[in-house]
C-alpha cells in the first residue's frame, strides 16, 4: 500500500477537516471548506454551503481517531465506519491522478465521496504504519491533530510553529538549569 501521492490527500483532509471543526482556533465556515478541498484536490466546485453542515458531523466523527491511544479502539472505529458509510470501490482514471480508486459510488455526492475517500485512506494508514503516524499535537496548550505521510513519519506536532515553539521553551528551559 502506498499512502503517499493521492492516497495522502485523504488522510490530510481528514486531519484538516478534524481541525477546522473540533479545534478552539477552528474555521470551518462555507469558505473555509471549501479552501480545505480545494487544497487537497477533491473537487470543490461541488461543493455547495448547505454541504457545510454534513462536512462539520464528519470532522466531529472523525476526532476520535486522531485521539485514539490503542490500535484496537481506532480499528473498532474504523471499522464501525466502514460498515455505516456507501461504498462501492471502483477504478477511476482521471487527471491529475491517472488510474486510481473511488470508494464512494460514482453517483454520490461529494460529502459522501469525501467521507468514503478519507474513511478508506486512514484504515490503509494504520494498516501500513498502525498509530504511530496520527495523533494530537504534542505541544502544550494546542487542541489540533496530525497525520503523517512522509517517508520518515516522525512527526508529532499539527504543524512547523508548534514543533519550534516547543522546541525553543525546551532549550530555553535547558539554559537555565
Amino acid at each position: 500500500m502506498r499512502i503517499t501521492g493521492y492516497k495522502s490527500h485523504g488522510v490530510a483532509a481528514a486531519a484538516a477537516l478534524v481541525n477546522a471543526v473540533t479545534s478552539a482556533d477552528g474555521d470551518d465556515s462555507p469558505d473555509a471548506l471549501r479552501r480545505l478541498l480545494r487544497e487537497n484536490e477533491f473537487f470543490w466546485q461541488e461543493f455547495e454551503d448547505a454541504d457545510a453542515a454534513d462536512f462539520r458531523r464528519w470532522g466531529r466523527v472523525l476526532r476520535p481517531f486522531f485521539d485514539a491511544d490503542r490500535l484496537e479502539e481506532a480499528t473498532a472505529m474504523l471499522n464501525r465506519l466502514m460498515l455505516e458509510i456507501p461504498m462501492h470501490p471502483h477504478l477511476a482514471d482521471h487527471e491529475p491522478h491517472g488510474l486510481h480508486m473511488h470508494y464512494a459510488p460514482p453517483s454520490s455526492r461529494l460529502v459522501e465521496r469525501f467521507r468514503a475517500t478519507t474513511l478508506m485512506n486512514l484504515a490503509e494508514l494504520i494498516v501500513e504504519h498502525g498509530l504511530g503516524r496520527t495523533g494530537a499535537c504534542a505541544a502544550g496548550g494546542c487542541d489540533r491533530v496530525y497525520a503523517d505521510t512522509s517517508r520518515a513519519g516522525r512527526r508529532r506536532f499539527c504543524s512547523e510553529a508548534c514543533a519550534n515553539r516547543t522546541n525553543v521553551a525546551a532549550f530555553r528551559a535547558r539554559r537555565r538549569e
